[in-house]
């Protein structure tokens, strides 16, 4: 990193694109619809630290087909993978029979990975393992989501989801493993029912995860800054995470060392024998 600005400041290890560890998904068009000049500056100023752009709520499906093009060959001028998002489980309901042509697509318009959701669906794991051999079949990376709380991945309130069943932790954990066998790039782990719509936070069940799965092969998401601070602290400067695109520069700051908050400030640390 010798062309940044005041290098002789001392950041902590981050490895180089492309990277196992230390992956930072940023979501895409969702809460503001984002275009390709946006998303040149955040680019043009942290792509460095950006691995993965993703899609949210089906928004591709709203924009002229030229527009997602160009967000999508912007991404990859910057070394930038980009993600359908979870997108697929509607496609399992609405169009059932077009599940593949959702996945050809992808691939046509220059999609790097297909994420593999579930979280307001009633479906066997085998069935979602057969969907990520689908995906990798199609030369894409199949990123399987895993949950705790069914209905995980909307705006659903707090009551609202605490009137479903939690899912077994355990159950999540061997979905997980049998993604992982099919070939699966990384395993997303959604937030609602751990940090977010929750009156308390599952950190057990994030530990379990981590623990059990690996947490170079999880992607957790972190939907609030308090949040990746946690996932910062707790699994170090490299943990992967899932932040909103407004979030980047805060999380860069508190991966690097330079910044933190009152629990952070000057604890970030990492270590190299090279």
């Amino acid at each position: 990193m010798a062309d940044r600005a005041f290098d002789f400041l001392r950041v902590n290890d981050r490895p180089e694109k492309p990277r196992e560890r230390g992956i930072t998904e940023i979501r895409g068009p969702y809460y503001d619809p984002m275009g390709p000049r946006e998303l040149r500056d955040i680019l043009e100023t942290m792509g460095r630290y950006v691995d993965i752009y993703k899609f949210s709520g089906g928004s591709f499906a709203l924009m002229p087909e030229e527009a997602v093009r160009e967000l999508i060959d912007t991404c990859h001028e910057f070394d930038v993978e980009v993600s359908t998002g979870g997108f697929i489980e509607h496609v399992l309901i609405a169009d059932r029979d077009r599940v593949e042509d959702y996945v050809e697509e992808a691939g046509e318009l220059g999609f790097d990975i297909v994420e593999v959701s579930s979280g307001f669906l009633a479906i066997d794991v085998d069935d979602m393992v057969a969907l990520t051999e689908m995906v990798q079949d199609h030369g894409l990376k199949a990123k399987p989501e895993i949950n705790v709380q069914f209905g995980a991945g909307g705006a659903s309130s707090v009551e609202e989801l605490e009137s479903e069943a939690a899912i077994d932790p355990a159950s999540a954990i061997e979905e997980a493993h049998r993604h992982l066998e099919a070939g699966a790039y990384k395993i997303m782990v959604e937030s609602e029912g751990i940090t977010e719509r929750v009156r308390e936070w599952r950190t057990d069940v994030a530990f379990a995860i981590a623990n059990e799965v690996g947490v170079e092969n999880c992607v957790f998401e972190a939907a609030d800054p308090e949040v990746f601070e946690w996932y910062i602290k707790n699994f170090g400067p490299n943990v992967n995470l899932f932040v909103d695109n407004s979030q980047i520069v805060e999380c860069e700051c508190m991966r690097s060392g330079l910044w933190g908050k009152k629990s952070t400030w000057g604890r970030i640390a990492s270590y190299s024998r090279d």
